[in-house]
């Protein structure tokens, strides 16, 4: 119950400290500057994506192809789309907090805290589904004789 209060809080709070923030900010520059800046920022975030994403794939698909398990990478891929749909959202609040989560040695770093504190544990992904005890599944090779 705590993590919904929590969630609630910070779904009313942030869009009236952006709304604040984007007054304040269009008060001092104009609007059209402002304008300009979050759309800025969208564009940036798009082309951040494009370029962190397939990044971090390439890195997913080496690691598999040598055999080792692409833990950062599983963990960075979330992180990297968040970061673009906070850019994505209108505000300088979510643009500080999605620039945060495409820098890749802030992403790194965030994804090593999780992987330590076992927050998600790479292991837990890759582990092979055991069929149920009560199966009716039988195992087995057959030839079709005519």
């Amino acid at each position: 119950m705590k993590v919904i209060q929590i969630l609630f809080l910070i779904v009313l709070i942030v869009p009236f400290a952006e709304i604040y923030i984007l007054l304040e900010v269009g008060g001092l520059i104009g609007a059209f500057p402002t304008i300009f800046l979050v759309v800025l920022t969208a564009v940036m975030g798009s082309w951040l994506l494009k370029q962190q994403g397939f990044s971090t794939f390439k890195r997913f698909q080496d690691n598999i192809k040598q055999g080792v398990i692409p833990a950062y990478e599983m963990i960075e891929g979330p992180i990297i789309l968040l970061g673009a749909v906070l850019l994505l959202t209108p505000g300088f609040i979510t643009d500080i907090l999605g620039l945060a989560c495409l820098i890749p040695s802030l992403r790194k770093r965030l994804a090593q805290y999780i992987i330590e504190n076992k927050i998600i544990q790479a292991n837990d992904i890759f582990k092979q589904a055991q069929p149920a005890q009560n199966s009716h599944i039988l195992e087995g090779e057959f030839k079709k004789e005519d």
